[in-house]
């Protein structure tokens, strides 16, 4: 079965062409607009996917030597994101399913981060899964295919977002992780000691609004403070907060198998520190690829193959949903 991805729920607009489990395409690109607002302009974002999303969906075809009329179903995120981004990218998919008499498939984009994993091979059940992204920090138990129960997810901010707002008060650029993790590695990060919220609580949640917060104050005191020592130090201690969270959720559900997902993931630094920790207390961790971390269309034709193979199937009354949760319906 050949299964067109679409992704557009931020600013990537994205496109993908999977057969079963064979990645044949995937063509992204990031709206580089944002960049001088420090953050993502909705509006913004929606007029670029107008313009890419059609050059981007033929380029991906033609990276798989593939015609339209050749595409067996379309999958595209319908939520959670920017609701105008959203809407492009499922009125793009209504409107090809529609014209090519084919099925399609509302996908959600978390249940496609934690996908990312499966795009070339399968995934061993059951598993915990952390997504960590710019919207999201959730700890997921996944028992079977398609059967998810949240289990702890940030009561503030998510670690993305605090990745930015960090790097924003250090005038390290956006996005914020890339930055923060290129200015930590000539950084020490025992050189400041900024809070680990939560991590004595008998649960599962995150929190890192204060962690922001420690740092803004610590600027505002000591505006001398080397930046890569506290970009350093920022670092550490949301992934010592991660790598914690996740071996707790292990124990509790005794599960032996961890899958990482979302753009946080893409830290080097984090992925050594769940590698180290896989050693230590012996489960099976799961990476996924750079490249599949942050958000992209592989990842939603993967779901959407999966779906559709299980005969689950949208209809066209099908709307957006921005703040879609991660359950079992699609």
């Amino acid at each position: 079965m050949l299964v067109l991805g679409i992704e557009t729920s931020c600013d990537e607009t994205s496109a993908a062409v999977v057969n079963d489990n064979k990645l044949l395409s995937n063509i992204t690109t990031t709206q580089s607009i944002h960049q001088e607002y420090g953050g993502v302009v909705p509006e913004f974002a929606s007029r670029a996917h107008m313009k890419q999303l059609s050059p981007i969906i033929k380029m991906s075809l033609a990276q798989a030597n593939l015609k339209l009329d050749q595409i067996d179903a379309i999958a595209v995120t319908h939520g959670p994101g920017l609701a105008g981004a959203l809407l492009v990218g499922l009125c793009t998919a209504k409107g090809l399913a529609v014209s090519l008499d084919i099925p399609f498939i509302g996908i959600n984009h978390l249940e496609g981060h934690i996908l990312a994993n499966a795009v070339s091979d399968d995934l061993p059940y059951p598993f915990i899964s952390l997504i960590a992204s710019g919207g999201h920090t959730i700890l997921i138990y996944v028992e079977e295919p398609f059967q998810y129960q949240i289990c702890g997810q940030t009561i503030d901010d998510a670690a993305g977002e605090a990745f930015d707002k960090v790097a924003k008060i250090l005038e390290l650029g956006y996005p914020g992780g890339p930055h923060i993790e290129k200015t930590a590695r000539e950084g020490d990060a025992n050189q400041f000691n900024f809070p680990r919220a939560l991590m004595n609580e008998d649960n599962l949640d995150f929190s890192f609004s204060g962690l922001k917060t420690a740092v803004l104050y610590h600027m505002h005191k000591h505006p001398d403070s080397q930046k890569a020592d506290v970009a350093a130090a920022f670092q550490k201690a949301v992934i010592d907060v991660l790598v914690n969270k996740t071996l707790r959720a292990k124990d509790r559900f005794k599960c032996d198998n961890i899958i990482l997902a979302g753009g946080v993931i893409h830290n080097t630094a984090l992925r050594e520190a769940f590698k180290k920790a896989g050693a230590e207390h012996h489960f099976n961790l799961i990476l996924p690829e750079k490249k599949f971390c942050t958000d992209n269309a592989a990842m939603i034709a993967r779901a959407g193959h999966m779906r559709l193979t299980q005969g689950f199937q949208s209809s066209l009354d099908l709307d957006v949903s921005p703040n879609l949760s991660l359950n079992n319906n699609v």
